[in-house]
């Protein structure tokens, strides 16, 4: 079965992300059934400090402890979608910072997004897709674009539009035949990769 991350990008306080995220969750598996599994993967319960490794992650492997419990959980998955949040036109520092712990986890897998802000986070995703082809992600082509103006109650309650339903199982469906696709890929040892 093929496993999906659904990352949580935000760990600030009062964070909408994680009711975002569950909905995605949740939209993805009715849509897909058995088809994969989806998995909320919170940054929040990683605590990644600003990266401490003194390597780079395409070099050597962590030393953390943190780092190597990160590598598992990011690279025991085929494919991810990133629920991020945008601030000063650019998705949080915890999320960059937790994609620049590792590389080899993040190698033959596609990544969808979807966005939330007062303008759905384009520009934040956008930075993001600028950072997936240098780690050798499939970054496809659909997105979600959530405002937080049409979206949420009062900037905080998420209340998504109809529409934003079938963008989301669109989503899904090209990451599962992105996936189904790279599984020689992700199959092949990493230094074939």
């Amino acid at each position: 079965m093929i496993r999906i991350g659904v990352i949580i990008g935000s760990t600030r306080p009062g964070r909408n992300g994680e009711q975002v995220a569950r909905w995605v969750r949740d939209v993805a598996a009715e849509h897909v059934g058995d088809a994969a599994d989806f998995e909320l993967v919170d940054l929040k319960d990683h605590a990644l400090p600003l990266l401490d490794e003194a390597v780079p992650a395409r070099m050597a492997p962590g030393r953390h402890p943190h780092t190597r419990r990160w590598a598992e959980r990011i690279g025991a998955c085929d494919a991810y979608i990133v629920v991020t949040p945008e601030y000063n036109t650019a998705p949080p520092a915890a999320l960059t910072n937790a994609i620049d712990y590792l590389y080899e986890e993040w190698g033959g897998k596609p990544v969808g997004y979807v966005g939330y802000g007062i303008f759905g986070a384009v520009m934040a995703v956008q930075k993001l897709r600028a950072q997936a082809g240098p780690l050798r992600m499939a970054d496809i082509g659909p997105q979600v674009a959530l405002s937080l103006r049409e979206d949420f109650v009062d900037f905080a309650d998420f209340k998504p539009q109809e529409p934003h339903g079938a963008e989301v199982r669109g989503l899904v469906d090209e990451l599962l035949a992105w996936a189904r696709a790279l599984a020689p890929l992700r199959a092949a040892s990493p230094a074939a990769v």
